[in-house]
């Protein structure tokens, strides 16, 4: 099975940016970016990256990343072809009642691929305690 890799921009974005406590409830945006190696699983609050594209812009400045805007400035691609946007959609973490829903998609990348998904998160230690929602 290809490792599943989480990348968490929601502690970067409340100490480091809004410099406020991490909300009981957070609402953002997440991607799923496929390389050769491994799935990566990206979350980020949605103050932090408004659309899904400022998400795969972070993640590519992050791992240093060769990447564009298209003309709309609408889509971030990614240009080595090892890699892959597969899909998105939006997230809310509800810490009180430990859960997590994941809904909706991503107008530019498409739906997220659900296939094994909850499997996916159960696995990582972020969400071990956590009810996953798939809708």
């Amino acid at each position: 099975m290809m490792p599943i890799i989480f990348i968490n921009y929601i502690p970067l974005y409340y100490a480091s940016v809004s410099n406020t406590p991490v909300p009981p409830l957070i609402i953002g945006k997440f991607v799923l970016i496929q390389s050769e190696a491994a799935l990566f699983l990206v979350f980020s609050p949605k103050d932090f990256t408004k659309y899904h594209a400022n998400l795969v812009e972070r993640f590519c400045l992050d791992k240093g990343l060769e990447g564009s805007y298209d003309r709309e400035r609408k889509r971030y691609d990614i240009h080595d072809k090892a890699w892959t946007i597969a899909g998105g959609g939006k997230f809310a973490i509800d810490k009180s009642r430990k859960t997590i829903r994941l809904f909706d998609d991503s107008m530019v990348y498409g739906k997220f691929d659900d296939t094994g998904l909850r499997e996916i998160m159960n696995t990582l230690p972020e969400f071990a305690e956590f009810t996953i929602q798939i809708e």
